[in-house]
């Protein structure tokens, strides 16, 4: 009788330690870290590419880049593509994704938190941010950008900033002298 409780114990406390460490995997990112990294899928990178209307010396920004693949594909299109990530394993990862393409000098990542940069140097930014950070990044944004500097935002709108284009969840904005 007395095995079978420790052994029920003993299986008990593994599990708590089990469920605290999935607890912390996925809660300790999003404290120090930011949003929890969601990917575009490659229609949506593509989409996004396509209502930035690329034109050949602009550079892009990419707010909370991931591991890299939208970078990576602007790059590709023959702009500098800089890529701001607050998370040290994405930034990581991105790295290791550029190096395996030819677009070292292209393609750039940035371990920083993009909150505290100028982008007044940027002619397009592109962000997959999260719903709750839309207001205070359309204010960061109107501020800092040039006139003519398009925004590509995916999956969320900004609340009173009024969009150009809207494509399958894909939005287009565009700073104008007005805003």
């Amino acid at each position: 009788m007395n095995l079978v409780i420790i052994i029920f114990f003993c299986f008990f406390i593994l599990l708590l330690f089990f469920f605290i460490f999935l607890f912390l995997i996925f809660t300790i990112p999003l404290i120090f870290w930011g949003a929890i990294y969601v990917s575009s899928k490659e229609e949506k990178i593509k989409k996004m590419i396509e209502l930035a209307e690329i034109k050949s010396g602009e550079k892009v920004a990419d707010l909370g880049a991931g591991d890299g693949r939208l970078i990576i594909a602007l790059a590709k299109k023959g702009i500098e593509a800089y890529g701001y990530e607050i998370n040290p394993i994405l930034v990581w990862k991105a790295r290791r994704n550029i190096n395996k393409t030819e677009l070292r000098g292209k393609a750039f990542i940035h371990w920083k938190n993009f909150w505290n940069e100028d982008l007044s140097r940027f002619d397009i930014i592109t962000v997959y941010g999260i719903g709750y950070i839309m207001k205070k990044l359309e204010k960061k944004l109107r501020k800092e950008l040039k006139n003519n500097a398009r925004v590509v935002s995916n999956a969320f709108c900004f609340p009173t900033w009024p969009q150009i284009k809207k494509e399958g969840g894909v939005y287009l904005y565009k700073k104008t002298d007005r805003l």
